[in-house]
């Protein structure tokens, strides 16, 4: 194989125009959003950690917790993996919790006493300056929450809605500005592992150029031990077959042309994907893609690998040898990127 065609076949997904990651996304990162109105305000922070699939923690307001179900479905509107926790705290507008007294009930208990005084011959011991309103308050009914003996459905919707629309809004900001650094994260990741690309481009252009001189090599040293060997006995070298035989045996066990061929073609491949070129990527309004990338990656990883150990075997040269640990570290550093992409 030629450094040219390795060369080509690395380059031939390279991006082209535009954000060289246009969907990436790291699955680490946090987000804050915050809304308010005359219905109160809403908090929402959110973060993420590496996971294999999606995982939604809620940690919500007691008032808003209702929300709860469509709070996870907007989420998983925007995300596909990672352990993600989403905080919504809720504050009511002043005032709008506080018990509200019940008139009606106050000057119903009012007028009771003073019938029952009347009764009872009282005479003026029970008037409207001598009842303790204290005592007043501790009544059933007196005392009630800001939505208790609402007979107005409509409006109580109403007011429901209003208070999700506000939870929302929060949501969304705070997704907003989630994916924002999680994207910004992913670049700077795709750029560790294409630098770390170019260096295993580098060293597989260095290994072809040393496999022809690996078997020549070969060939010589068994020359010459041959040589050594028909010299002590006073024999000389006659029909070159089967010297030939075992130099072109040696050949073909040591042949890394195929390997260094599909390494290229996996590195062409994970640029792509990078880059969101690969077929799998054209559905990623969907959200499909977001699931993909990184499962995907994780996949060329492994094929990288397996090909560098199988070059590491086969070629049985020092020089290769070092080419093939410095590929390793490389490859391990992108997996430990690769690992932290949606």
């Amino acid at each position: 194989m030629t450094q040219a065609s390795l060369r080509t076949q690395v380059n031939s997904s390279s991006p082209h125009g535009g954000s060289p990651y246009p969907s990436l996304r790291s699955m680490t990162g946090q987000g804050r959003g915050e809304t308010s109105t005359a219905a109160g305000s809403v908090v929402t922070e959110i973060r993420s950690v590496n996971n294999r699939g999606l995982k939604i923690i809620l940690r919500t307001s007691d008032s808003v917790s209702e929300f709860e179900p469509k709070m996870e479905a907007l989420v998983r509107q925007h995300l596909h993996r990672g352990s993600v926790t989403v905080q919504v705290r809720f504050t009511p507008p002043p005032g709008a919790d506080l018990p509200r007294i019940n008139a009606d009930v106050v000057r119903s208990y009012a007028e009771q006493l003073a019938q029952v005084a009347d009764s009872l011959a009282m005479g003026d011991a029970v008037t409207s300056t001598n009842i303790d309103l204290a005592h007043l308050m501790q009544m059933p009914g007196v005392l009630e929450s800001p939505s208790a003996g609402s007979q107005n459905r409509s409006s109580d919707e109403q007011a429901l809605a209003a208070k999700w629309s506000l939870v929302q809004e929060s949501i969304e900001s705070a997704l907003d500005r989630f994916k924002q650094m999680r994207s910004d994260e992913a670049i700077a990741m795709a750029e560790s592992i294409e630098q770390d690309m170019t260096l295993i481009q580098a060293r597989c252009e260095e290994i072809a150029k040393r496999s022809p001189q690996v078997v020549a090599r070969y060939q010589e040293r068994l020359r010459e031990r041959i040589e050594k060997a028909l010299s002590e006995n006073g024999l000389s070298v006659g029909d070159p077959v089967d010297l030939i035989r075992e130099v072109q045996l040696f050949a073909d066990r040591s042949d890394i042309s195929e390997e260094l061929t599909r390494l290229g073609s996996h590195l062409g491949l994970m640029r792509g994907v990078l880059a969101g070129d690969s077929a799998e990527t054209a559905s990623s309004e969907s959200g499909s893609r977001g699931e993909a990338v990184g499962r995907k990656l994780d996949f060329i990883i492994q094929e990288l690998n397996r090909e560098t150990n199988t070059i590491g075997s086969k070629a049985g040269d020092a020089e290769i040898a070092e080419h093939v640990v410095e590929i390793k570290c490389a490859i391990e550093r992108m997996r430990e990127l690769v690992q932290n992409l949606e």
